[in-house]
């Protein structure tokens, strides 16, 4: 089965080659009810209504895809997030309902076209973090069955990982939406908390629960989280994302990433390796370590099994468990069941102790760019977890847990394979309505170590976002051609600003490049003009509050018009008046500003 990213289904339809109706149910013919990652796959006719349905938003459109920016795209989510029409059992049969109406995110996501297929298992009413504890069968390993999946959204990341669907919902409380990420070689996404509605969604813990997003890499990832992010005025949770949220690293070239001072792997020594493998190789990506005390994480994520935050989960199901004692799985029921024991006074003491670590914590987090955990401080077999259910979990949880409690955004990324052959995930943390800055930092890790895609061989792109992808509404996309580059002496205009790198392109060919004269630091600029050629540029984003400030520090003779690039978009970017040619030097035939200075020092050098 072809695994295959966003860019790929758009390139499968804009070809011609397939329309979504053959091409999803050649798809849905592949998919079989005994596979455990499964709950329920939709029916041939279900199928057919929503094709129909996609039809009518295409046609309301006025045939114009790109308003339907997932258009034909097949997706499947965990099943205890609402699909109007199907039943939600969040892995318990006598549990199961049928809502009327879908939840928030699925009706985003089938707003912008995407076409469901059916909703995945998970660890039941998403309490445990192995992919074990349901009775619709343990979800194993894309990789080595023997082992397990990560949970508790299990069959969510399995699919993804073996190209079933090109992305999935899944859900994170306490690691749900990471741990089978890092487990199955996927990107995960775990948003601010309250950025995706809940609404729709099968309570574990109200206040900390999160939708989460499992892809194949950071373009689908990032673009997926932009879709779904939205306020949500009938879900008491969701948060309006501030007007003044980072856009993105604050510093592009040379990122502070915190890592624990004494990382926990309960004796595994291929999680050891493969950790720090992935710290040597942000190291070679030009970030820098910082090695931190991780107690505050700690201690607070000790808090929510060993706290009273296990009484949300009695709140949300403890009636139907009570009432049905032998509907549950037997672990899940006895972690569920013991929130009937903490008092009002053990939850208002809690709520202090978090206070107090969160200050500690947030001193930490704030002192650099993002936190740098692996995903999970080992990965257990099946038999290992029967044989010791509750303490493995536990361990699961060490570098995840303390994350919703403490309000901080997550993105699992793929950190390569350990020695044994299992994939080795590697997490970033930052806070609250940090996302856009961690996917910053995942595309660069992306870029510097491209991973295979899902149980594939085909690598993810180095061209992390898209070249069809639009920037974010807040954001005005801008060519840079000389000493804004990055590495360059002006790139800090940019960084400090916390405008976005996109992408390195190149100009339509009919460009000059022109070394202007007298201008510290040496400064290019571009003319347009039928004699030219293609120049190298490279797309940043820049927040719209920012674009003035930026604009002003442009000296004469250069200024911000409309940029054609090689594939047909205009763009924002720097243009040079025309009678700065006189006293320039053309230096168009080095294809680009870098080529030319690097000309320019070797040339230096040479006479030095």
């Amino acid at each position: 089965m072809t695994i295959s990213t966003l860019a790929d289904w758009h390139s499968r339809y804009a070809d011609g080659v397939q329309t979504p109706r053959t091409a999803l149910h050649s798809l849905h013919g592949e998919l079989t009810n005994d596979d455990p990652a499964w709950i329920h796959i939709i029916t041939g006719p279900e199928l057919d209504a929503q094709l129909d349905a996609l039809e009518t938003l295409l046609d309301n459109a006025g045939g114009d895809r790109s308003a339907l920016p997932l258009y034909g795209v097949p997706f499947a989510v965990k099943d205890n997030i609402d699909v109007a029409g199907l039943p939600t059992t969040a892995a318990c049969p006598d549990y199961a309902y049928t809502p009327t109406r879908s939840a928030a995110a699925v009706e985003r996501l089938q707003a912008a076209g995407a076409i469901l297929l059916g909703k995945t298992n998970l660890d039941q009413f998403a309490t445990g973090l192995v992919g074990t504890r349901s009775p619709y069968g343990a979800v194993p390993n894309a990789f080595d069955p023997t082992y397990i999946s990560g949970g508790s959204s299990s069959g969510s990341a399995s699919v993804v990982a073996r190209g079933l669907v090109a992305f999935a919902l899944g859900t994170d409380t306490a690691g749900s939406g990471r741990v089978p990420a890092g487990f199955n070689n996927l990107v995960g996404v775990k948003a601010t908390c309250g950025a995706i509605s809940t609404r729709g969604v099968v309570p574990a813990c109200r206040s900390l629960d999160c939708v989460s997003i499992f892809a194949l890499d950071m373009a689908d990832a990032e673009y997926l989280r932009t879709v779904l992010t939205a306020f949500d005025t009938e879900d008491a949770y969701s948060r309006a994302q501030p007007a003044q949220a980072p856009a993105g690293m604050a510093n592009t070239a040379t990122p502070r990433l915190g890592i624990p001072a004494e990382p926990e792997f309960y004796g595994d020594e291929a999680a050891r390796q493969a950790f720090e493998a992935s710290v040597a190789q942000w190291q070679a990506a030009g970030a820098e370590i910082v090695a931190l005390d991780f107690t505050p994480f700690q201690e607070a994520a000790a808090l929510l099994y060993q706290g009273p935050w296990v009484a949300e989960r009695y709140a949300a199901v403890g009636a139907f468990i009570d009432a049905h004692p032998d509907a549950a799985d037997p672990v899940v029921a006895d972690i569920i069941t013991g929130g009937r024991k903490p008092s009002a006074v053990d939850a208002f003491g809690a709520q202090y102790a978090l206070a107090a670590l969160k200050r500690q914590a947030d001193a930490l987090i704030e002192s650099v760019d993002a936190l740098l955990v692996p995903t999970a401080p080992s990965i257990y077999r099946q038999d290992e977890i029967a044989a010791e259910p509750v303490a493995l979990n536990s361990r699961l949880g060490t570098y995840t847990n303390f994350v919703n409690l403490l309000d901080y955004c997550a993105l699992a990324l793929p950190g390569g394979f350990r020695g044994d052959g299992l994939p080795a995930g590697i997490t970033l943390i930052a806070p609250a309505w940090h996302d856009a800055r961690l996917a910053a930092l995942g595309a660069r890790w992306q870029n510097h170590q491209p991973w295979p895609l899902g149980t594939g061989e085909r690598l993810a792109s180095q061209l992390a976002t898209p070249a069809s992808a639009d920037p974010a509404p807040q954001m005005i996309r801008v060519a840079v051609v000389g000493a804004h580059l990055r590495g360059m002496p002006l790139n800090w205009q940019l960084t400090e600003r916390d405008a976005v790198f996109v992408e390195q392109t190149e100009t339509a060919p009919e460009y000059r490049l022109l070394a202007l004269a007298g201008t510290t630091p040496p400064k290019p600029g571009l003319i347009r003009g039928a004699d030219g050629a293609s120049i190298q540029v490279e797309l940043w984003d820049v927040p719209i509050e920012a674009f003035g400030s930026f604009v002003a520090l442009i000296p004469a003779p250069l200024g911000i018009g409309t940029l054609q690039l090689a594939d047909g978009r205009e763009v924002k970017g720097f243009i040079c008046e025309g009678w700065a040619a006189e006293s320039a030097r053309d230096v168009t035939a080095f294809g680009g500003w870098r080529a030319y200075i690097a000309d320019q020092n070797a040339k230096a050098n040479d006479h030095g």
